[in-house]
């Protein structure tokens, strides 16, 4: 059960970096980001040409993973979220899906539907942790995972920060004071294309990739984290991502392996969830409306 535990936690860290994404769009603009994952994938896809393709060093191709998933961001930001600003939250969402399906197109058309396997950022043995073995890949992710935290819990309380939130609950009322609602929705859209961002890099290297991994493998368990720790809490985002991680691995444990439950990963999740939202609806750092 250790080793399930510990695989867990480590899987629960990428799902708290993209939950940490969706909460930040949401608390901005209140609409679900289904394009979240596909910065991910956009940023791994791009490293791999650069670092595999081209042959360049693995910094030029992080920093050059980054940097298009920020542009991705950016452009999602003014071509699609702005001129729909206006729309209904729904027309919202179903352009965001859109995105979402668009980016994964035309990675296949780019590159291929074809598996990949991407260098992990440091080499070497694996350390045992409650009797699983984990690569230390999956241990730059928990450190980058707590770094980011104590990031964003410094962030909100600078300036631009509190400018963010300020805009986030009355934006008439911070145009006032001056600040700029675009300039905000900039900010908070390269924020959120920069932590899937990193989320993509992160997590291409534990295993083999292919087009859509992101979207199809790690987005619902982020959104279900995002749920589980409040839509509008940064910090029940991290929270919510481990717990839904240690869960999925639990349930392969006691309803998979013991009990030979098919779908046992699922099945806890969505126990949990009925769970807390049975319990605390708003989720269990989130507040109430």
């Amino acid at each position: 059960m250790g080793a399930f535990l510990a695989l867990g936690l480590f899987q629960g860290a990428v799902y708290g970096l993209l939950a940490v994404g969706i909460v930040l769009v949401y608390k901005a603009k209140r609409v679900f980001n289904f394009a979240q994952g596909e910065f991910g994938g956009v940023a791994a896809f791009t490293a791999f040409a650069i670092v595999v393709g081209a042959g360049l060093p693995y910094w030029v191709g992080v920093v050059g993973g980054l940097a298009a998933a920020v542009a991705m961001g950016l452009i999602v930001e003014r071509v699609i979220v702005r001129p729909l600003e206006s729309s209904s939250r729904t027309i919202m969402l179903v352009a965001l899906v859109g995105v979402a399906l668009f980016t994964i197109a035309i990675i296949v058309l780019v590159g291929q539907p074809i598996p990949r396997v991407m260098p992990p950022l440091i080499t070497g043995q694996g350390v045992n942790i409650l009797g699983a073995g984990i690569l230390p890949q999956q241990l730059i992710i928990m450190a980058v995972l707590a770094v980011l935290a104590a990031a964003m819990a410094w962030f909100f309380k600078t300036d631009t920060g509190l400018a963010v939130l300020a805009s986030s609950q009355d934006t008439r009322a911070a145009q006032v004071v001056g600040i700029s609602p675009v300039a905000v929705s900039r900010l908070v859209w390269g924020m959120a294309a920069l932590l899937g961002g990193i989320a993509g890099l992160l997590y291409a290297p534990v295993g083999i990739f292919t087009p859509g991994f992101m979207t199809l493998t790690m987005l619902v368990p982020a959104f279900a984290a995002a749920v589980l720790g409040g839509m509008t809490s940064l910090p029940g985002a991290f929270i919510g991502g481990l717990a839904i991680g240690v869960v999925q691995n639990l349930g392969i444990y006691y309803l998979g392996q013991q009990l030979k439950v098919p779908g046992a990963a699922e099945l806890g999740v969505f126990a949990l969830l009925m769970l807390v939202l049975l319990i605390r609806p708003q989720g269990l750092l989130g507040k109430e409306a």
